[in-house]
């Protein structure tokens, strides 16, 4: 009986323990440097608006929140990075639409591009552009599609990144919805990209409006529409590709935060709660703005399937593309 007596004491202290171990975790969480991992090299959107927030977030918790640029692999260096990362909220995946591109593209992952993440909350979203050299002559899509059916076959577009990128996904549905018969040509760089377009080897591009929205607005480079469904704020004269003649097309690049699955619930609250505080507050969002991104946020769960569904479009646009997994 008294051995008995000194379990059930044992697991009363432990089962209380537990009980008030949560509260304090949320409650102590962050007591040291939180480090923002962006999958890409700096100067990019995911990395500026990563900088913007992490400034306001140290200022609202009263820790320092640090951006570490960790590019390859086409993010997934990073992502796997933070999915092996200690489940402590300490290590945040910067997440983007590339991340649900590479859960299409690569047969074998070192990670669930879901089941390893606890998302956090969607931050924000940017269209690409659709960009030529003013040099070609088509005004607008309607006259671009006009000439790249007169001569299928004869023109290409250029991609950043390579195989698998966004910019390249971008085309080849535009590719696809609008029947056109047009060549992708890898480049590793949005300069080289350009570069080639002004000499004519390419004859548009799609592009991250942060991107190029200065070129844009300088004259050395004529957009003809943006991919998102809705106008974008910073550029409101440019037609969406559904408006200018592309039924149904929608590429939206969204950016987001996610930590191992695994992170205690009361961190993921706390953590969530504090980045829905600052993306409410209007000088993060005119400064978010400024770049062309506009602030969104989800709920956990919301971002979760978010990325499901993004992983699904991807690999059906692969099929109908044919594009092989690698």
């Amino acid at each position: 009986m008294k051995l008995r007596s000194i379990m059930f004491s044992a697991v009363a202290v432990f089962a209380f323990a537990a009980a008030g171990a949560a509260p304090a975790v949320a409650q102590e969480w962050p007591t040291r440097t939180v480090k923002f991992l962006v999958p890409y090299g700096p100067g990019g959107g995911t990395d500026i608006v990563s900088r913007i927030i992490a400034q306001h977030l140290q200022e609202l918790l009263g820790q320092s929140f640090v951006v570490e640029n960790k590019p390859g692999a086409g993010s997934t260096l990073g992502a796997d990075t933070v999915a092996k990362s200690d489940k402590d909220g300490y290590t945040v995946l910067v997440l983007s639409n590339a991340h649900a591109v590479a859960g299409a593209l690569y047969k074998k992952l070192p990670y669930d591009s879901v089941k390893d993440f606890q998302m956090i909350s969607q931050i924000g979203t940017v269209p690409l552009l659709l960009v030529t050299a003013p040099a070609f002559p088509p005004k607008d899509v309607k006259e671009l599609l006009a000439v790249f059916k007169k001569e299928p076959g004869k023109y290409n577009y250029g991609a950043a990144g390579g195989v698998g990128t966004t910019q390249h996904f971008a085309g080849e549905l535009f590719r696809v919805l609008a029947n056109v018969d047009v060549k992708h040509i890898p480049y590793k760089t949005t300069p080289a990209v350009l570069t080639s377009m002004l000499q004519n080897d390419v004859q548009m591009t799609f592009e991250l409006l942060p991107a190029v929205r200065g070129q844009v607005a300088g004259g050395q480079l004529k957009a003809l529409a943006v991919t998102s469904p809705e106008r974008n704020p910073a550029l409101p004269d440019v037609p969406t590709l559904m408006e200018a003649g592309v039924p149904g097309y929608n590429v939206t690049s969204w950016y987001g935060f996610a930590v191992p699955a695994g992170t205690p619930k009361p961190v993921v609250e706390k953590f969530t709660k504090a980045v829905h505080q600052v993306l409410a507050k209007d000088e993060v969002k005119q400064a978010i703005a400024k770049t062309g991104i506009v602030v969104k946020t989800s709920s956990n769960d919301e971002l979760a399937k978010h990325v499901a569904s993004e992983v699904a479009k991807w690999s059906d646009l692969m099929k109908k593309a044919g594009i092989e997994q690698q």
